[in-house]
């Protein structure tokens, strides 16, 4: 999933040398020219271009801090206070950017600065307290009073009611009428635990991925631990496909084993009834990838489950199997940012499983002399949940030697007083950005891209770009179909929640938030391939790559 954050020395604006650029028949914005400016040291010029886009009325608070940045590099300091001033008095509110800023250094020492950030923080907490008030965060209980229950409630149906993006994709969803119909149901909750149960089924409704409820900590690991395996939906199987090698020495369990019940149930009666009901998924494939995967055996930890199993020759039988932490679950099946190795054929395998932080990229750049002496690449996406969008950017400049694009998104623009003037909420679209590439290192050899349901938010991203780029063939399964900007906000209880406030579109603004992004050569595991051993996958991109 691409996160809208303050990084570095301007805003995300400069993220890696990400430059906003208008589509080639378009002149360049102000923002754009104040943007060149700053990249190209030019600072006072960039400041002045920055005061001029915020006086456009768009992103004021940004546009000012960006100036602000600009002018105090050029050192003057003076107009960067005055700027400053502005964008606080906008909305800017991240004190602690502004403290480590080193586009900022300069200013540190003035007797203007300790008494400008004091002002800043104070507001900073009241607006904190305005929208995330303390009387609404209390404390963790076994059972929540109705008050709170009714609260949290109608926090979450707030929250999404007027910032969630996509209420065109449930058209016959009547959000008020599912209000109503919740608030005997979280009164009639015993527990806590029922009770964010209940929020979590609610919330399942809007059918999003970047859209849910997560349960307090005090109840996570007591309720949602997972048995030291890996589980997936395999054609119209419920089939094993990890084993932790305590689970393959002591129970016997081996990937390629069908489960055919859970707890005594089938296993699609189990779903059906314990899981399905709270997951919050985007697409059919999303919903799936989650139902059968990550959250099929999840429950008490200390009660074990019991699984009812199917092997090759058809014979069954029935193990009890413990739970673990999620602790131990992650370290188990722990799957490092970035991995790299050569294949037969001089072919260069890269895993990207995450964007979570910027070592992916950094990891790639770092083993960028060794891929480049491959004949052709595979970057398996298959397994990468995305994080933010600007790392996986920093890879893909290092496929062209030409500018690209990222994605166009928009969010909804609510005015009150156009709506009590009975005008409809508009809109506020940004184009889609121009990406440098990166200059120095530069693989233009053949690439092929391998995705799966699994494949998700920041790492659509970079497969919706990738497939902008024409830079090669997608292969495999189609992606979840979810990415945006979640807005979090805490419940009673110590939980929280997140409502999706961003719609992104490829550049030339095809959907695939809600479809996912298709492959150009389809390709899915078989029961028989996990059994095996074998990547189907892996396999189709290299006969693609040898023309066969």
């Amino acid at each position: 999933m691409r996160h809208i954050h303050f990084t570095g020395g301007l805003t995300l604006l400069l993220s890696f040398c990400l430059q906003y650029a208008a589509l080639a028949d378009q002149p360049k914005s102000l923002k754009e020219q104040a943007t060149e400016a700053y990249i190209g040291h030019d600072y006072l010029r960039s400041g002045q271009l920055f005061v001029s886009a915020a006086g456009q009325g768009d992103n004021v608070a940004e546009l000012f801090y960006n100036a602000a940045c600009s002018f105090a590099l050029a050192g003057r300091s003076d107009e960067a206070f005055q700027v400053l001033e502005r964008s606080f008095e906008a909305g800017f509110h991240d004190t602690e950017h502004a403290r480590r800023d080193a586009d900022l250094a300069s200013l540190r020492g003035d007797a203007r600065w300790p008494e400008l950030l004091d002002r800043v923080a104070a507001s900073e907490k009241a607006y904190g307290e305005f929208w995330n008030g303390s009387s609404m965060q209390t404390p963790f209980k076994e059972n929540l009073s109705d008050d709170e229950k009714v609260a949290g409630l109608s926090k979450l149906w707030a929250e999404a009611k007027f910032n969630f993006i996509h209420f065109d994709k449930v058209p016959t969803l009547k959000w008020d009428a599912v209000y109503m119909e919740y608030l005997p149901k979280v009164r009639a909750t015993a527990s806590t635990f029922e009770y964010y149960r209940m929020l979590m089924e609610m919330c399942a409704q809007l059918r999003d991925g970047h859209t849910g409820v997560w349960m307090p900590k005090e109840l996570t690991d007591k309720n949602y631990a997972r048995p030291l395996l890996r589980t997936a939906l395999v054609g119209n199987k419920v089939v094993i496909v990890a084993v932790s090698k305590h689970l393959l020495s002591t129970v016997g369990l081996v990937p390629g084993l069908e489960i055919i019940k859970v707890d005594g149930l089938p296993v699609f009666e189990y779903v059906k009834r314990n899981v399905i009901p709270y997951q919050s998924a985007s697409t059919p494939q999303d919903r799936d990838a989650r139902v059968y995967g990550s959250a099929l055996l999840e429950g008490s930890k200390s009660k074990s489950v019991e699984l009812t199993l199917r092997d090759p020759s058809g014979n069954t039988s029935t193990r009890n199997v413990t739970r673990a932490s999620k602790a131990d679950y992650r370290e188990t099946f722990h799957l490092e940012p970035m991995t790299f190795k050569m294949l037969p054929g001089n072919v260069a395998y890269v895993t990207l499983n995450s964007f979570d932080d910027r070592k992916a990229a950094d990891l790639f750049e770092a083993a960028f002399s060794e891929i480049s002496k491959a004949d052709s690449m595979v970057i398996d996406l298959r397994e990468n949940g995305g994080g933010d969008g600007d790392v996986g950017y920093r890879i893909l400049a290092c496929l062209t030697d030409k500018a690209f694009y990222s994605s166009k998104w928009e969010t909804r623009d609510y005015k009150p007083t156009l709506r009590a003037w009975g005008q409809g909420e508009t809109r506020f679209s940004n184009p889609a950005s121009s990406v440098s590439p990166n200059g120095k290192l530069l693989f233009t050899k053949p690439v092929v891209l391998l995705t799966s349901p699994r494949t998700y938010s920041a790492a659509e991203d970079f497969t919706v770009v990738f497939r902008g780029m024409k830079r090669g063939k997608i292969v495999g399964e189609a992606t979840g179909g979810s990415t945006g900007q979640p807005l979090t906000f805490p419940l009673p209880g110590g939980g929280g929640g997140r409502v999706c406030t961003k719609h992104d579109t490829s550049s030339d603004g095809t959907e695939f938030v809600g479809v996912g992004i298709m492959p150009d050569v389809a390709a899915s595991p078989t029961i028989a391939d996990f059994r095996a051993g074998r990547d189907t996958v892996l396999d189709a991109a290299l006969q693609l790559l040898r023309g066969k």
